[in-house]
C-alpha cells in the first residue's frame, strides 16, 4: 500500500471511525451474527479486507449472506439476495445459535454496563420512559449462545456507559449464572466506541479501557464513563482509518448512505 493510500485525506464521520475499527476486530473470525445497523457495516467492510472468508448470519434466518444493498430492516429482502441458506427462526435459534456455531454476536445497544449487560428497552422509568426503544430482538439468545460479543456504540456517555442500567435487556453471562443459567458463550468481549475500545476476558471481569482513536485521552473517556473505568497498563492509540478502508466503506459498502451519516 502506497503512502498516498495508507492516509486518510478527507474528514472522517463517527459512523466510518466506528464501521473501521469495529471490522478490524473481526480479523480471523469466521461466523459472525450481525445485526442491522454499523454492525452490517463493520461485517461487510471486513469482508472486503480483514476477513474474506466471514459468514454472515442475521436474525431473520438468512445465513451466509450476499447482500445486494445494505438493508434497512432484519426483514429486508436485499439479505436474500445471493444468501447461502435461509433458516427457519426455530432452526436459526435452536440448532445455529443453541448449536454453537456462531463466533461472533455483533449487537449495538443504547446503554451497557461495565460487565457487558446492554439496554435496548427504554431510557427512564418503565412505565414512564423518556425513550422506548426497539427491545430484545434476538440480542438475549446471542449474547448466551455467541461464543463472544462485540458491541459498537455511536455515544460514550455517563448514561450511556451507565453503572447501573435504566432496564436489562439483555444479561451478561454473570447475571445468568447468578440466576442458574450457564451459558454457552463468554459474553461482551469488545465494545467500540465514538472515544475509543473497551475490553473484557470473559465472565467475572469487568469491561477496561485498552485504547483510545487519536486525539483523545484516557482522562476523557474515563469522565464519560458511568463506572470507574480501569485500564489495561498501556492503553493504545487506534490507527485512524486509511484512504483504501475509507473508499471501500463510502463507495462499495454503503453508497447510498443508509447507515452512514
Amino acid at each position: 500500500m502506497s503512502a498516498q493510500e495508507s492516509k486518510a485525506t478527507l474528514p472522517v464521520s463517527a459512523s466510518e471511525l466506528l464501521s473501521v475499527v469495529a471490522s478490524r476486530e473481526l480479523a480471523g473470525h469466521r461466523a459472525v451474527f450481525a445485526g442491522i445497523g454499523l454492525p452490517t457495516l463493520a461485517a461487510e467492510l471486513a469482508r472486503l479486507t480483514v476477513a474474506p472468508g466471514i459468514e454472515v448470519v442475521y436474525e431473520s434466518g438468512v445465513c451466509g449472506a450476499h447482500p445486494s444493498g445494505l438493508p434497512e430492516t432484519i426483514a429486508d429482502a436485499v439479505l436474500i439476495t445471493g444468501a447461502e441458506a435461509v433458516v427457519s427462526m426455530p432452526t436459526l435459534f435452536g440448532s445455529v445459535l443453541q448449536g454453537g456455531h456462531i463466533d461472533v454476536g455483533f449487537l449495538g445497544a443504547a446503554q451497557i454496563d461495565r460487565w457487558g449487560s446492554l439496554n435496548t428497552s427504554v431510557i427512564g422509568d418503565w412505565d414512564r420512559p423518556s425513550v422506548r426503544l426497539p427491545g430484545s430482538g434476538g440480542a438475549v439468545e446471542v449474547m448466551a449462545n455467541a461464543r463472544e460479543v462485540f458491541v459498537v456504540m455511536r455515544r460514550h456517555t455517563p448514561r450511556s456507559f451507565a453503572d447501573t442500567l435504566d432496564f436489562c435487556t439483555t444479561p451478561d453471562p454473570d447475571r445468568a449464572l447468578a440466576d442458574g443459567i450457564r451459558p454457552l458463550g463468554v459474553g461482551v468481549t469488545r465494545v467500540v466506541t465514538e472515544l475509543g475500545v473497551l475490553a473484557r476476558e470473559g465472565v467475572g471481569d469487568e469491561l477496561r479501557l485498552v485504547a483510545v482513536h487519536p486525539g483523545v485521552t484516557v482522562e476523557q473517556v474515563r469522565a464519560a464513563t458511568g463506572w470507574e473505568l480501569k485500564t489495561v497498563g498501556t492503553v493504545a492509540t487506534t490507527a485512524p482509518p486509511t484512504a483504501a478502508e475509507l473508499r471501500l466503506l463510502r463507495d462499495d459498502v454503503d453508497p447510498d448512505r443508509v447507515y452512514l451519516r
